[in-house]
């Protein structure tokens, strides 16, 4: 596969800056502001108005559980009824609810936590529209690789940036003021996510789907299939479907993923496997995040485990910029398993800190993979997913992704005054190392592909 010259930058820069994908791509960044500080803003808030931390824990646990809960459904509805109509519908109920909880609900009643719920049920689904739309864009496979490289990398740019914005915010006004501010800057972006203009064929294109395995149009250029019954994947080789047909209505696998069904595109074996991968793979990030602050807390001052939680980001990021550019020329389902393996193998460098500054070099360090792990992980859930489901499935991934963190942080914190952070270092290597045997395992799944899609409701 020839790569278009200029670097990863250039690669981000072209896409970016193109008519009708310049649009959604970033209201989309607008839209997402509120994803990665909401917690902790909650917590600020309750806490300001007098709430104790278990008050304020109780308000963010709750707001996590609405969101568990209530964005699988809404996803649902996006991939069923269209972009424009439930994104239009969250961008004004999100605010709303979190309106009502911050200037209408005080500590220690039923109103707040029930706020919470509803404010976290409602939150926009800008992460799986905004992928599911990289996966339907008239874009070429190396193109759609180079998406959700910038996805992952946004991601660790937002972890990084947002709680500074909401920092910047709290200097000029109250912590509840500040989390309004942000809500409402978040139902303006879904606003114009929602509303931005696409371009021709991403939003009905029957035809083009079926050819290009439900992903949508391909871009002039791209390697479209070959002799009846050939398809080319992201590496540039052919596959031949020998197997009974996989459109729904011969009632092949693809009616595992019938958005009707319960659990939706989790029907889908390949997808299942994947899903799983990813919750345990997030398990060690969770595990890190109670052992940091406590092997800085024992071998330097407190007061730094922010600047070893900025090397761990930065690492990411700078691992994304520096090897992604090599990533399209190895087909996702080969590299990912590689990768979690790179991944398990950085995590394990956290055992040779004898120092908060090595700690903080083995973080930089051993995070390379990480925005990689999370670019491949989209890309073969775009290519896994029925495309009438898409939207959905991105959820559940991301929800597999929430789970297992908060799973881990659950299992850092009671393992830590009985085995201390070093301990806990050790238990994550060992999960990721499991979680790379787990993708090997797997990997003949993950080259399944999905079922042409039969309609694109965006």
């Amino acid at each position: 596969m020839t790569l278009p010259p200029g670097g990863l930058p250039r690669r981000f820069l072209d896409l970016l800056t193109r008519p009708l994908v310049a649009g959604p791509a970033w209201w989309s960044v607008v839209s997402r502001l509120p994803v990665y500080l909401m917690s902790l803003a909650l917590v600020l808030t309750v806490r300001e108005q007098g709430g104790g931390y278990a008050q304020a824990g109780l308000v963010a646990a709750l707001y996590t559980l609405g969101m568990a809960l209530g964005s699988p459904l809404i996803a649902r509805h996006l991939d069923r009824r269209g972009r424009a109509a439930v994104l239009t519908a969250t961008a004004l109920a999100y605010p709303a609810a979190l309106t009502v909880l911050v200037w209408f609900t005080h500590p220690g009643g039923w109103a707040q936590p029930a706020a919470a719920v509803v404010a976290g049920a409602v939150l926009p689904p800008a992460n799986a529209c905004m992928r599911s739309l990289w996966a339907r864009l008239p874009l070429r496979e190396e193109e759609r690789e180079t998406a959700y490289l910038w996805e992952a990398l946004l991601t660790e740019v937002l972890v990084i940036s947002a709680p500074l914005m909401l920092a910047a915010l709290m200097l000029v006004g109250s912590a509840g003021l500040a989390l309004t501010t942000v809500a409402v800057i978040g139902g303006l972006g879904t606003l114009g996510l929602a509303h931005t203009r696409l371009p021709v064929g991403t939003e009905a294109a029957v035809t083009e789907a079926a050819v290009t395995g439900g992903r949508g149009p391909e871009a002039p250029g791209t390697e479209g299939p070959g002799a009846a019954g050939t398809r080319a994947d992201g590496a540039g080789t052919a596959h031949h479907d020998t197997g009974p047909s996989r459109s729904p209505a011969a009632g092949g696998p693809a009616d595992r993923s019938d958005p009707r069904r319960l659990l939706g595109p989790l029907r889908e074996p390949a997808l299942l496997a994947l899903t799983a991968v990813m919750a345990l793979s997030a398990v060690p990030i969770g595990l890190l995040t109670l052992a940091i602050p406590a092997f800085v807390d024992r071998h330097g001052a407190p007061g730094g485990a922010g600047v070893v939680y900025a090397c761990w980001g930065v690492g990411s990021a700078v691992g994304a910029l520096w090897l992604g550019r090599s990533q399209s020329e190895v087909a996702p389902q080969t590299r990912f398993p590689r990768l979690l393996l790179a991944y398990a193998l950085g995590t394990g460098l956290t055992l040779l800190a004898g120092s908060q500054l090595g700690l903080a070099l083995a973080l930089a360090v051993g995070s390379a993979p990480i925005a990689l792990v999370s670019a491949t992980e989209m890309t073969l859930v775009s290519t896994i997913a029925d495309g009438r489901s898409l939207a959905e499935a991105f959820t559940w991934a991301s929800l597999a992704t929430v789970l297992g963190d908060a799973l881990g942080q659950q299992a850092g914190g009671l393992l830590m005054d009985p085995l201390g952070p070093r301990a806990v270092f050790a238990v994550a290597t060992g999960t990721a190392l499991a979680a790379a045997a787990l993708a090997f395992a797997c990997r003949g799944l993950l080259t399944r592909r999905a079922a042409p899609m039969v309609e694109c409701a965006v």
